[in-house]
């Protein structure tokens, strides 16, 4: 019997998964119809259209560099994405030398690609970076870059429509349940233009929206809508070799063009859940975003900002890692959320992780049953210590 398969959310994640189900191999396996619900084709609120759009591998826990070891693999065989491996450069102060050191035991352990650099060879290998309040820096030596996201996003698309899934533009805004069922199995998606699609399968990757798809089904997903500023600024000096690099302030920045785009997570408690996309934080960029990466490349005094914009995070509150996989209250839906900022990188592997799921039962070329539902009914959070 063809499987029917529904996957709420047309960006990468979902397209991801889109474009490994319909793959010929899987599609061998298990016949699968796939239908790709998206509301909005020019993706003009799409994380993946208007994220940072990175990959590394200096993660504190093993599941997450897996992933973006298998992903950054597959990113070298996309010419179209573009793939910089320009490396990563997280920077510690004597407050966070100690974390640093961990992350970079563990990061070693599993054959990351990382060197820890103290202050004078920060300063021999970056001569235009500061130094002041550095006990140390980790480098990611390969492996770690940067692409062009929108690019990653169109061509997960175009595989999947050329293997066969249909995309439809709607909204979903409801399920039907199959009656007399326990746990709850999804019979039907409703659509926002009047159609109604028969599932077998639902894939929840509705992105900083999928709260509310996951409530549906009486389930309480965790993940919220988190604002995130991306600035594009220009600088008259150029800076050689500048990787992405990750101040202790939380301010990131990486080469993008002939200038640059730097960004921040604002603190929690101005963190809002849902806030407008079109009201970029612009005075944080004067009052704070500008004067400390002055203060950290002094060639930035001279800094100037070409434009700024803003996209979600799909925030996981819980432990901002993913949350992948099923949910015992539902039987035949299955989650991709919650990424954190992470989902770009992560959706080679997990598109083709769900599709293993999907089509043969369980998890096949990486095991991702860490970032299943039972860490979180277990209250036992899986913590990233490296979360931008």
């Amino acid at each position: 019997m063809t499987l029917r398969v529904v996957v709420i959310g047309g960006g990468a994640i979902g397209s991801a998964v889109a474009a490994h189900l319909t793959a010929p191999e899987l599609q061998r396996v298990r016949a699968c119809t796939v239908t790709v619900v998206e509301r909005d084709f020019s993706y003009a609120q799409a994380s993946s259209a208007l994220s940072a759009s990175s990959i590394r591998q200096q993660f504190s826990t093993a599941i997450n560099i897996a992933l973006s070891r298998y992903g950054v693999e597959v990113l070298r065989s996309m010419p179209e994405v573009g793939l910089h491996e320009g490396g990563y450069l997280y920077l510690a102060s004597p407050a966070g030398e100690g974390v640093l050191r961990a992350n970079h035991a563990l990061q070693r352990a599993e054959a990351v690609d990382v060197a820890l650099l103290p202050p004078e060879d920060l300063r021999a290998r970056f001569p235009w970076l500061s130094t002041e309040g550095l006990a140390l820096g980790s480098l990611g030596l390969s492996g770690e870059g940067w692409f062009d996201g929108f690019s990653l996003l169109q061509a997960w698309r175009a595989r999947a429509r050329a293997q066969g899934a249909r995309y439809v533009q709607a909204e979903a805004v409801g399920f039907e349940h199959e009656k007399g069922r326990s746990p709850l199995r999804i019979g039907c998606i409703q659509l926002s233009n009047r159609e109604h699609l028969e599932v077998d399968v639902v894939v929840n990757a509705a992105g900083p929206w999928a709260r509310r798809v996951a409530a549906w089904a009486g389930i309480d997903l965790p993940v919220r809508a988190r604002r995130r500023t991306v600035f594009h600024v220009s600088c008259p000096t150029p800076l050689p070799g500048c990787p992405l690099l990750i101040d202790p302030s939380g301010i990131w920045l990486r080469p993008e063009g002939r200038g640059f785009i730097t960004g921040f997570a604002p603190p929690e408690a101005q963190d809002g859940d849902d806030l407008p996309l079109d009201q970029p934080e612009l005075a944080a960029f004067e009052d704070f975003v500008w004067p400390t990466l002055a203060a950290r490349i002094p060639a930035f005094e001279a800094l100037r900002l070409e434009r700024a914009w803003a996209g979600y995070y799909e925030m996981n509150t819980f432990d901002h890692n993913a949350i992948v996989g099923p949910h015992p209250a539902c039987d035949n839906l299955l989650f991709a959320n919650g990424f954190s900022g992470h989902g770009l990188q992560q959706s080679p592997a997990v598109g083709r992780g769900l599709a293993e799921w999907i089509v043969h039962g369980g998890y096949r070329t990486l095991d991702l049953s860490p970032l299943g539902w039972a860490r979180v009914l277990a209250g036992q959070p899986l913590v990233e210590r490296n979360v931008i």
